[in-house]
């Protein structure tokens, strides 16, 4: 990879990945770090620029995120952000002060537009998203006012002699209208990068990669049926060909065609070599009576484990590499100085392979973010299905039967989901929607059909919008939709009476019911 990228310290904003995905969609490679690399790995990763990330700390409390004062030393553009701002301020000698208090919108006077603020006329206002508790009472000596508020002294600055910034907002959230001006100036016009991070380098460059890091090695690789799985999968395929053998594993907990799906796309598209290993006694063996949902998980992901290991040793046993879809945001998550958060539920995803495989990883994606994998999937040819598709849980329609997972409750959701996105398809609403699925819940209803009184379950319905999965609003349906969604599933599922549509958000309530 060439130099042209940015370096993001991460002193514990929750807007951090947003910074970095403004950067990633001016297609210019960035990578986020915590503040605690050293000087000399700095200047050996050599970015074109480096951007402060904001964060919930006071300089002026104890055993805060701090940066070394010699990266200012070293001729690269700097961005402060918020709390990134009010850092370089203090490391300068400038004037950071508690007080002036501001969350949400706010509104800024562009004094000196500047290179940051090329775009900008002196005098304008210009539209903000605020959320800091300490401001900036003066520039350090040696830096001028670039915008101020009529709350804020300083709303921006920059060094006279050195290409150092600081705002006191943040320009990555949507709330800041014209934030991606700034970031954009930032990178071309300051840090003089080039829009050259597209899906086809990145291709490129992994392709090599892959085969300088296994040789002639053979490769297995865990296939979910899922975006991350799917994209990894046909990149080390592109890379090494037949050397990798593709593992499916069929749980039983699948929905309606997804195994035919991944048959289809995998064997006869791209022809890998795949094996299908059929385990849907044994997970339903296991989850026999169960109702509590995080034993679900456990017992799923353990019998996964299991099955993935037999299916490894007769199908792969001469491989030395195991290819895992793991993406950028894992990553960061084992980076960053935040502190530990609650478990609201184990993760979605079956769990981790066990540490005595023996197997070297392979993570071809590790440095994406969704929406790109998404986008190197499609340059790879991959189908529209496989690439667009909503988030799916690793354990599957097991965590949507909610109480006892058995053959017939399966059965009615997987026939209910499939009707429901299909009309989601059929309305052109699928590419909206952030993820839609079916619910069958625990309880029955009393009904009606014809002149017969019905005792049935009741499905109930989930459609989110979201960027990342992080907060989500429900997805406003045409009555229309729904109300052909929910005769249809009335009248072609066996044993459904009732339908209902979930209208909440993230929070308070997850996305997934369990």
């Amino acid at each position: 990879m060439d130099d042209n990228r940015i370096l993001i310290l991460d002193f514990g904003s929750q807007f951090t990945q947003l910074i970095a995905r403004r950067i990633r969609e001016e297609r210019v490679y960035c990578e986020i770090h915590p503040p605690t690399v050293s000087l000399a790995w700095i200047r050996e990763w050599n970015p074109r620029g480096i951007i402060f990330s904001g964060g919930p700390a006071s300089v002026y409390d104890t055993d805060v995120p701090t940066a070394d004062r010699a990266i200012l030393a070293l001729g690269v553009p700097v961005l402060g952000i918020c709390y990134g701002m009010q850092l370089l301020a203090h490391l300068e000698g400038g004037r950071v002060v508690p007080g002036q208090r501001e969350y949400g919108r706010a509104e800024i006077d562009v004094q000196d537009p500047d290179e940051l603020f090329a775009g900008f006329k002196a005098g304008e206002k210009a539209v903000v998203w605020a959320s800091h508790g300490d401001h900036v009472e003066a520039p350090p000596p040696g830096y001028r006012k670039l915008a101020t508020s009529d709350t804020l002294p300083v709303a921006a600055f920059r060094a006279e002699d050195r290409p150092i910034f600081g705002v006191l907002f943040h320009p990555e959230v949507a709330h800041t209208p014209r934030g991606a001006e700034l970031i954009s100036n930032f990178l071309f016009r300051i840090c003089g990068c080039q829009p050259t991070w597209t899906p086809g380098s990145f291709i490129e460059d992994h392709i090599a990669g892959i085969r300088q890091q296994v040789g002639d090695a053979e490769v297995i690789c865990g296939l979910s049926g899922g975006v991350d799985s799917s994209v990894a999968a046909a990149l080390v395929h592109r890379a090494i060909g037949d050397r990798l053998t593709c593992i499916f594993v069929d749980t039983g907990l699948l929905r309606k065609g997804e195994r035919e799906g991944v048959e289809r796309a995998f064997r006869q598209h791209m022809g890998t070599r795949l094996v299908v290993v059929d385990a849907a006694a044994e997970f339903l063996g296991k989850l026999a009576g169960v109702e509590e949902p995080e034993r679900k998980r456990k017992i799923i992901g353990e019998t996964f484990i299991r099955v993935f290991e037999r299916a490894a040793s007769d199908g792969g046993a001469d491989a030395r590499f195991l290819v895992q879809g793991t993406l950028y945001p894992d990553v960061i998550e084992s980076l960053s100085v935040r502190g530990p958060s609650a478990t609201i539920k184990s993760h979605h995803n079956v769990g981790g392979l066990p540490e005595d495989m023996a197997l070297e990883l392979v993570e071809p994606l590790r440095e994406l973010f969704k929406d790109e994998v998404r986008n190197v999937g499609r340059e790879l040819g991959l189908p529209e299905e496989l690439v667009g598709r909503h988030p799916f849980p690793g354990p599957g329609l097991a965590i949507r039967v909610l109480g006892t997972v058995t053959e017939e409750a399966l059965a009615t959701l997987r026939e209910a989901d499939s009707i429901y996105l299909e009309e989601i398809r059929a309305a052109g609403l699928y590419d909206d929607i952030w993820q839609a699925f079916a619910v069958l819940l625990p309880v029955r209803s009393v009904g009606v059909m014809g002149d017969f009184r019905t005792y049935e379950n009741v499905v109930a319905l989930r459609a989110v919008t979201s960027r990342d999965g992080m907060t989500a609003d429900w997805y406003p349906f045409p009555h229309d939709v729904l109300g052909r969604v929910s005769s249809r599933i009335i009248n072609e599922v066996h044993g459904v009476n009732r339908v209902c549509y979930d209208v909440s958000s993230k929070p308070p309530a997850t996305i997934e019911w369990e």
